[in-house]
C-alpha cells in the first residue's frame, strides 16, 4: 500500500492516557492524563477515533497549515550497511521537509488545532529546530509566535526564527524556558512544547503528524528496526501509533540519546528523575524522560542506545563520506547502529535511521571537539 492511501483524514472522537487507557473527551490538556497527574506520575495521551478503517494512519486535520511536509526521500547506504552489519540500511531525509527538520510534520497538524481553537499567540520552548518550525508554521496559518530559548541556540536557528516573524526569548537555562512558557500559557498562549515537570510531552494533536511517516516508511518495506534520536519522545511516540495503526507489524524502535536516560529507566529507574548530561547534541539533550518514550519502547520490544558525542562525530563523519551531511543528533541514528552492530545482532536484518535534520540547517552549532567544547544543553 501506498503512502498516500495508508492515510485518511477523521476527526477524533475523544482521548485516552498512553499509561491507565483513562477516557477523556477532545479537549487540550498540558498536563497530561489528569488521572495519572493526580496519582504523582506524568502520561501524555493519544487520540482516540470512531469509524476508522483498518490498516491505515488516521490524521486528525484535513487542513493541517502546509508547507509541503512530508514524502521525504528514503535511500540506500549498503557500504555503511557492510560497515555495520546490516543486510540493508536505509536512511530516511527528514531535513528534506520545509524547514529543515522532522519537526514540520508536528507543526502542521499542531498549527491546525491552535488555530481551530481561536488562539492567537503559539508559544514553545526549543533548542532550534522545533522553534524554527512553530515559527515558519505560525506564519503559515497568521498567528503569533513565540520561542524561549537558552544563549546555547545556533545562530542559524536564531536568524530563522526571527525571519519568520516570531518573538524570541531568551532567558538563562532550560528550566527557565518552561517556566516562560508556562507563563505565557497562563496568559491565554497555546502551548506548542512541553513546559512540565516531570515531563509530558507535546500536544496530542501535533504528534499525530509523525504517524504521517511510519507510513512512508512501511511503503518502503516493513523494516527491523527504527532509530530515532530521542530527547522527551514525540517522535517516537508518533511512529509507535502509526505502526500499531498500519497493523502489518511492529519494527524494534529504538532511541538513540546522547547520554543515559531512557537507558537507565529501562533498567529499572523511575522516568520521572532527573537524569543530568553534558552534550553537543543540542536537539536531542534535556534532563528528563517521558513516560510516552518509555511506553514506545516497551511496546515495540525497543531498547536505548547511549551515542556519546565522539561517536555521534565519528558518524557524521561517516555519512559525510557518503554525501550527506547529518546535524550531530540525526547522526546519533547511525551511530547507534554501530553499538548494536558490535553485538551482533544486526545481521541480515534491514533498518532505517531517521536524519532528523542536517548539517547544514539551522543548528549549524556542531563542530568536532577540536573545535568546540560541549556544554550542558537541554533540548526540547
Amino acid at each position: 500500500m501506498s503512502e498516500q492511501r495508508a492515510v485518511q483524514i477523521l476527526s477524533p472522537s475523544g482521548l485516552s492516557c498512553l499509561r491507565c487507557d483513562f477516557a477523556l473527551p477532545i479537549g487540550d490538556y498540558d498536563e497530561g492524563c489528569p488521572r495519572c497527574a493526580s496519582e504523582g506520575h506524568a502520561a501524555n495521551l493519544r487520540l482516540v477515533y470512531r469509524g476508522a478503517v483498518t490498516g491505515r494512519i488516521i490524521l486528525p486535520s484535513a487542513s493541517r497549515i502546509s508547507l509541503g511536509e512530508g514524502g521525504t526521500p528514503q535511500i540506500g547506504a549498503p557500504d555503511l550497511a557492510a560497515a555495520v552489519g546490516l543486510g540493508r540500511l536505509s536512511l530516511k531525509l527528514e531535513w528534506c521537509n520545509p524547514t529543515g527538520s522532522h519537526k514540520d510534520r508536528m507543526s502542521a497538524q499542531l498549527l491546525a488545532r491552535a488555530r481551530e481553537r481561536g488562539a492567537r499567540l503559539v508559544v514553545g520552548a526549543s533548542s532550534g529546530n522545533a522553534g524554527v518550525s512553530l515559527a515558519a508554521y505560525a506564519a503559515r496559518a497568521g498567528l503569533g509566535a513565540e520561542v524561549a530559548t537558552t544563549p546555547a541556540m545556533p545562530a542559524g536557528a536564531r536568524r530563522a526564527i526571527c525571519a519568520y516573524g516570531a518573538r524570541l526569548v531568551e532567558v538563562a537555562d532550560s528550566a527557565a524556558r518552561w517556566e516562560h512558557v508556562g507563563r505565557r500559557v497562563a496568559e491565554g498562549a497555546f502551548a506548542a512544547t512541553n513546559y512540565r515537570r516531570p515531563a509530558v510531552g507535546t500536544n496530542p494533536f501535533g504528534i499525530a503528524g509523525y504517524k504521517a511517516l511510519a507510513a512512508e516508511i512501511a511503503a518502503q518495506g516493513l523494516p527491523d528496526l527504527v532509530v530515532v534520536p530521542c530527547a522527551r519522545g514525540d517522535l517516537l511516540s508518533g511512529l509507535l501509533l502509526g505502526f500499531d495503526e498500519l497493523g502489518l507489524g511492529m519494527p524494534r524502535l529504538v532511541a538513540a540519546e546522547p547520554f543515559p536516560r531512557l537507558a537507565r529507566v529501562l533498567a529499572g529507574a523511575d522516568y520521572r528523575a532527573s537524569f543530568p548530561g553534558t552534550t553537543a547534541q543540542l536537539s536531542i539533550g534535556g534532563d528528563t524522560v517521558t513516560f510516552q518514550a518509555l511506553h514506545a519502547l516497551r511496546e515495540s520490544r525497543g531498547t536505548a542506545i547511549v551515542v556519546d558525542d565522539a561517536a555521534a562525530w565519528a558518524a557524521q563523519r561517516r555519512l559525510g563520506r557518503a554525501g550527506l551531511h547529518a546535524e550531530l543528533a540525526a547522526a546519533a541514528a547511525v551511530a547507534a547502529l554501530f553499538v548494536l552492530g558490535a553485538e551482533g545482532s544486526l545481521a541480515g536484518r534491514h533498518a532505517v535511521a531517521l536524519l532528523t535534520g542536517s548539517g547544514s540547517g539551522a543548528m549549524d552549532g556542531d563542530a568536532p571537539p577540536t573545535e568546540t567544547k560541549p556544554t550542558d544543553q537541554r533540548g526540547t
